[in-house]
């Protein structure tokens, strides 16, 4: 019974993702691993790994499916949310509503009407109690790590970061629900058809969920590795790595940004 539940799962996620997903390689997954094990397999050769077992001990663990917990703790605070499929969406747009409103739509029975995103927002530097949840891995000091940035990404199922890439290092932490991660590998970012304007020059014109093979057709040919961000999960993306993101249900993530003085291969 627990196989034929497992695979009417993967069918339902399959029906809203893009082509091709999970039918190529996975992302490479491991067990909670040394620091030193994680240097020399994965950020000196700048390979993604899925990481997990690592966060387990985070209060926010437990903590965060308290929707009571997070409004007591946030829910008078102001904080700007997107509001739309995806940001390159003409219909996108932005708000500055309170944290209790945001709950209220996020936890909505027609949050698809409105969706909305608290995405890539210092969250945890407006609200300290929620930084006392979490713990910064161990693994963001690789390369004598230099923390630069710490983001909050929430937002029911649905929510969609298109094709684009990151300058930094990021460890990718699933505290809460689900994503679905593709990635492109930084020396084929030509065939990806980055935006020529300065402000988007870092995402691709490529609607992965609306192939325009006509207008892209490189784009069909470019391998990619994928994988399913579980609950629990840490996610290494290495700079410069393309990566589009899916949520898949109601979904609380953190992202640890690092900067080293190794600069990235290929720059």
């Amino acid at each position: 019974m627990e196989g034929l539940t497992r695979n009417r799962d993967l069918a339902d996620v399959l029906k809203v993702l893009p082509v091709k997903s999970l039918s190529c390689k996975q992302i490479e997954r491991r067990s909670c691993i040394s620091l030193e094990a994680f240097i020399h397999d994965y950020f000196l050769c700048e390979s993604p790994v899925i990481l997990s077992g690592c966060i387990d001990h985070w209060p926010a663990r437990t903590k965060w499916k308290d929707i009571r917990y997070l409004e007591r703790t946030a829910g008078d605070r102001t904080v700007p949310v997107e509001v739309g499929n995806k940001y390159v969406s003409s219909e996108w747009k932005q708000e500055l509503i309170t944290f209790s409103q945001f709950l209220e739509r996020v936890w909505s029975s027609d949050y698809s009407a409105n969706l909305t995103y608290l995405a890539q927002h210092p969250l945890f530097d407006q609200i300290k109690e929620l930084h006392e949840d979490i713990i910064v891995p161990e693994y963001c000091n690789a390369g004598g790590g230099e923390l630069q940035t710490l983001n909050a990404w929430f937002g029911p199922g649905g929510t969609v970061t298109p094709l684009h890439h990151d300058l930094h290092h990021n460890l990718f932490a699933q505290v809460l629900g689900r994503k679905y991660f593709r990635l492109y590998s930084s020396t084929i970012s030509s065939d990806l058809y980055p935006h020529r304007e300065t402000m988007l020059s870092n995402t691709s014109q490529v609607d992965l969920d609306n192939i325009d093979v006509n207008e892209f057709p490189r784009i069909g040919e470019v391998e990619f590795i994928d994988g399913i961000l579980e609950e629990g999960d840490l996610l290494y993306i290495p700079p410069k790595w393309w990566h589009y993101v899916r949520s898949l249900c109601t979904s609380f993530s953190v992202s640890f940004w690092w900067r080293t003085s190794i600069p990235p291969r290929g720059s």
